[in-house]
């Protein structure tokens, strides 16, 4: 049986208000769209934010997303079809829709991306963030220098950002699924200590490298909520490591935002 849950994304508070009285605002026409290998998320201007898991819907056992890219297009076009089918009013057409993509995601994992998103709602336009610069958005943390970790089910990644910017990332195909499935914590905690020294050594992020190791490493997805994996990743790294405040909606909060800036400017790119 298929039951979404509800997945608490919080329109800014400049956004418009939906009203049903004569001559109100009604919110852009616009959707943000995260397929993660553990969840699929979806967030609509004016409806909010639905999730459920990436396999065992849609009438099959198939995982449609793996290590972060489709595998299943038809059966992730079913999952996600079936989500938004559960908001009250059907979406209009044309929407302007965000979608949270892996870094170094290449040009055929990107399509397949996009493949689904058409599919589903015939957008008028289809823009592309990076899932951990739309972590950066959602969890307010994008001015600046900043360290950010996204440790999902099946993929991890982490990045430097600059203003909100991504100067340098890098992606691991470990996860919290590796952990449930028997692969020790210290796993996966290496791994992101190691992404994190890499980045830190790369000659495009000196400048910005001081200011984010004061402010520490801000952590997004599955892996913020597992105490263990967080205190190893601060003892090997030997700074700050904070999980954001709603790391499972962080990414979908980020491109939510951005998906109303693009529907209200559509000359922004």
């Amino acid at each position: 049986m298929f039951v979404p849950t509800v997945v608490p994304v919080p329109q800014p508070s400049t956004g418009p208000r939906t009203d049903a009285r004569p001559g109100a605002t009604t919110p852009p026409n616009a959707i943000a769209v995260s397929l993660g290998s553990g969840r699929i998320q979806v967030w609509a201007a004016g409806r909010g934010g639905l999730g459920c898991p990436s396999a065992g819907t849609a009438g099959t056992s198939r995982v449609p997303v793996r290590r972060g890219r489709v595998v299943d297009g038809p059966g992730c076009t079913g999952v996600l079809s079936q989500l938004i089918r559960q908001y009250r009013d059907p979406i209009p057409a044309g929407p302007v829709v965000v979608v949270c993509r892996p870094v170094q995601t290449t040009t055929t994992e990107q399509h397949a991306l996009g493949q689904v998103v058409e599919a589903v709602f015939a957008p008028s336009r289809v823009l592309f963030i990076d899932t951990v610069r739309a972590a950066a958005i959602g969890a307010g943390a994008a001015t600046g220098g900043l360290l950010v970790v996204d440790i999902g089910a099946e993929i991890s990644e982490a990045a430097i950002l600059r203003d909100g910017r991504v100067t340098a990332a890098r992606r691991t195909d470990i996860g919290t699924r590796d952990l449930t499935h028997g692969a020790p914590t210290e796993m996966l905690s290496h791994a992101v200590a190691r992404m994190i020294k890499e980045l830190c050594g790369d000659a495009a992020t000196r400048a910005v490298v001081p200011t984010a190791l004061r402010r520490g490493l801000l952590v997004v997805g599955d892996g913020a909520g597992t105490p263990d994996l967080i205190a190893q990743i601060a003892a090997n790294l030997r700074i700050p490591v904070q999980a954001a405040s709603a790391p499972w909606t962080a990414a979908l909060t980020g491109a939510g935002l951005a998906a109303l800036s693009a529907a209200r400017h559509p000359s922004t790119r």
